[in-house]
């Protein structure tokens, strides 16, 4: 027997799986894979991933973290320029439960040491291009963090970094493995760090319901649609990139990943794209 009050349309209506679920930026990524497999998620410069493969492989970035004995609640950093590795961050790290601290690759190593440290991180995500940024900072951070190294071919993919590669860890992963989802819409979603400001970095946290609402929001604002191809100038470490990295894939848009601001390169996608937002 449900609940009984003075109310009703309260009695016996009490919350369960079949009429509530946690809102959750996860669920876009689901839903656009289920509705539209075969359309265009990402593009990064002759890669590119269909819908339903950009699911497959968060999905196995969320199981390797769990295999590899992260937690619920625990953070999981990324240092990463515009590409498919912190794009599948922002859906894999919360299928893993756990809080995604994409970080400012702008900040000197002290301030990294700091963000590393102050979240408590066992296991970052690195772009190869940051490897002596990042060494610095680990050094200082004086505490084992498992690093996972992002090849690219931007980058000299020859130097020893990490423990492992970005592409070789999600194969440790199974894309069968169920993910872990919020029970409450008010667990944490992302850690980010303010900087520009007095003193060290402030820890500034987002939640499910928050990241859900938000990227709708801006996506309804904006004019997302299905045919929605925005290229990425803005650096998704940014307020996790005003929320469009969930909130293109909400209206299962297409995601031209760039690397670095190049002029000549922005105009040539935005023609052999058809880019619609930026």
């Amino acid at each position: 027997m449900g609940q009984t009050t003075g109310n009703r349309f309260e009695t016996d209506l009490d919350q369960n799986a079949a009429n509530h679920a946690a809102l959750t930026p996860v669920d876009f990524l689901v839903c656009s894979a289920l509705a539209h497999p075969r359309r265009k998620a990402w593009i990064y410069g002759e890669r590119s991933a269909t819908y339903a493969e950009m699911h497959a492989r968060c999905r196995k970035l969320a199981s390797a973290l769990r295999r590899h004995g992260v937690s619920d609640g625990e953070s999981v950093a990324i240092m990463a320029q515009n590409g498919p590795a912190i794009l599948e961050a922002h859906f894999g790290v919360p299928m893993a439960g756990c809080v995604l601290n994409a970080l400012n690759f702008r900040l000197d190593a002290p301030s990294i040491s700091f963000m590393l440290g102050h979240a408590g991180t066992r296991v970052l995500i690195a772009d190869r291009e940051f490897t002596a940024i990042i060494q610095d900072a680990l050094k200082q951070h004086g505490r084992s963090v498992h690093v996972i190294a992002i090849d690219d071919p931007d980058t000299d993919n020859s130097v020893a970094f990490g423990d492992t590669t970005y592409e070789a860890f999600l194969e440790t992963g199974d894309a069968a493995d169920a993910p872990v989802l919020p029970s409450d819409e008010w667990n944490a979603i992302a850690l980010n760090y303010t900087s520009g400001t007095t003193g060290d970095p402030k820890g500034v946290v987002y939640h499910h319901r928050g990241a859900h609402l938000n990227a709708i929001g801006n996506g309804m604002m904006l004019g997302f649609t299905g045919g929605t191809v925005n290229l990425w100038t803005l650096p998704m470490f940014h307020c996790n990139g005003w929320t469009h990295a969930w909130g293109v894939t909400a209206f299962a848009g297409t995601h031209v990943l760039l690397r670095k601001i190049d002029t000549a390169e922005i105009f040539r996608l935005i023609t052999e794209h058809d880019v619609t937002h930026m």
